[in-house]
């Protein structure tokens, strides 16, 4: 099973890709937005867990563009949020 992490917070982006790697997934990471927003639209992933405070382009963004494209893969939210109405 392939994965794209959508995480700019490096220490723990390697820490999940670890993680996954040790369970038998192979792993791309990406900290960047467009980068993100690309890979996501040409690359054939299993999942994405994606953040939502990317720089460049918001993961809410992407997620919105790559639904309007067709892209349906399955997304998992990482994110640190602060309100309960941006959580949910």
């Amino acid at each position: 099973m392939r994965v794209l992490i959508a995480e700019d917070e490096v220490r723990l982006a390697e820490n999940l890709a670890a993680d996954l790697v040790a369970a038998g997934f192979a792993v791309d990471i990406s900290g960047d937005g467009e980068d993100v927003a690309y890979r996501g639209a040409v690359e054939p992933y299993d999942v994405v867990v994606l953040d939502l405070g990317l720089p460049s382009i918001d993961g809410l963004n992407i997620l919105k563009q790559w639904r309007i494209d067709g892209v349906k893969v399955p997304v998992l939210i990482l994110t640190a949020r602060d309100t309960w109405s941006e959580r949910i």
